[in-house]
């Protein structure tokens, strides 16, 4: 396939032809010079990475009711909340079925890899990679242990298994779980991610002093937090539509003026699908309507752009022969690539590469 339009990737958005084969970038050019002389299909579009969920827990899917109304941390924060109980009743069965549906609707999206916050310990991580085989999606599976407070040996066994551990607020751990988690994941060369400021204001001592990798949320954090984050150079993920059911939105404006790396995510598979193109679309309409709106293109490379480079793989962001990258060819107006991207992709415009797959296989 020939696709003659635009390229937005990590290098930004650029007019370009890319001949693409069995879904492998072969050549990038200026549009018009290409030599293929018509004998390879042509279709007109835009190639950018996979994206990236960069945060959900995907255990949540298991959910089929719409979940009561409340604060957050009667739903999905308290041990003994909505969440918690529906996971203790649930079957192993189901809640990989649920996973398992959740990730071959990202696949279905394009979707190259999620960062899921798996509860329930070791065993929960080990539910979340039986129920990833096969799909396409790569998952980083941030674990969580059970026991508090800390269970050393527990906590080993975790990281095993797992890419890191990722914990709730700083508030609701004792500065001595947070100690021994991030001293666990630094020694065994894994990643440790916290949520921060969801609910409530937390001071960025509270949660920067225990160095994580990633933080998740800042909807509650002040300007000054915000400088704190970017200082201590700590990405954030943020979640806009998880956000809104409870009142609240990150304040995307200012994180862009500060220059923080920021990743998006579509948060708890309990309130809507896992689609990181309406999370986008989500994001671009509510700065708009509060009269704070970023541009399109900070919000393609919090999806399609820093996630890789978190997670380890800056190829995977590059369009250009010989990287990792997994291309999508989304058939929209080359014009305005980002703005496009972030506005108006949905699956039904995403062309498949590559020979006929099984559902779920890329």
């Amino acid at each position: 396939m020939l696709v003659e339009g635009a390229i937005l990737d990590a290098s930004g958005p650029r007019r370009a032809y890319v001949l693409l084969r069995r879904g492998r970038i072969v050549e990038v050019g200026t549009p018009g010079t290409d030599p293929t002389r018509g004998r390879v299909p042509k279709v007109r579009g835009i190639v950018v990475p996979s994206p990236v969920n960069s945060h959900v827990h995907l255990g949540d899917a298991v959910s089929t009711r719409e979940p009561p109304a409340g604060p957050v941390a009667q739903i999905v924060a308290h041990r003994d909340g909505y969440k918690f109980r529906l996971l203790r009743e649930s079957t192993a069965a189901q809640k990989r079925s649920a996973m398992r549906a959740a990730l071959l609707r990202m696949a279905r999206e394009g979707i190259g890899a999620a960062i899921d916050f798996r509860e329930e310990g070791r065993a929960g991580v080990e539910l979340l990679r039986d129920a990833s085989r096969g799909t396409g999606v790569r998952v980083v599976a941030l674990g969580r242990p059970l026991a508090r407070p800390i269970d050393r040996d527990e906590l080993r066994s975790v990281l095993r298994v797992a890419d890191g551990i990722g914990l709730s607020s700083a508030r609701d751990e004792t500065d001595g779980t947070l100690a021994a988690v991030s001293r666990a994941c630094r020694a065994s060369g894994k990643r440790f991610a916290l949520h921060a400021s969801e609910a409530v204001r937390e001071s960025p001592d509270e949660y920067l002093s225990a160095r994580p990798d990633l933080l998740v949320h800042l909807a509650k954090a002040t300007p000054d937090d915000l400088t704190a984050v970017r200082d201590a150079r700590v990405p954030v993920a943020v979640c806009p539509r998880s956000n809104a059911l409870f009142g609240r939105q990150p304040d995307l404006r200012t994180m862009e003026r500060l220059g923080l790396c920021v990743l998006l995510g579509t948060d708890n598979a309990m309130f809507q699908a896992p689609s990181i193109w309406h999370e986008l679309e989500f994001a671009y309409a509510a700065t708009r309507l509060r009269g704070r709106p970023v541009s399109p293109e900070f919000l393609a490379r919090a999806a399609l752009v820093d996630p890789w480079r978190w997670i380890g793989e800056p190829g995977a962001a590059e369009i250009a022969p010989g990287t990792s990258a997994r291309p999508l060819v989304l058939r929209l107006p080359p014009d305005a690539p980002a703005y496009q991207v972030v506005t108006r992709t949905t699956e039904h415009l995403i062309a498949r590469l590559g020979p006929k797959r099984a559902a779920g296989r890329r």
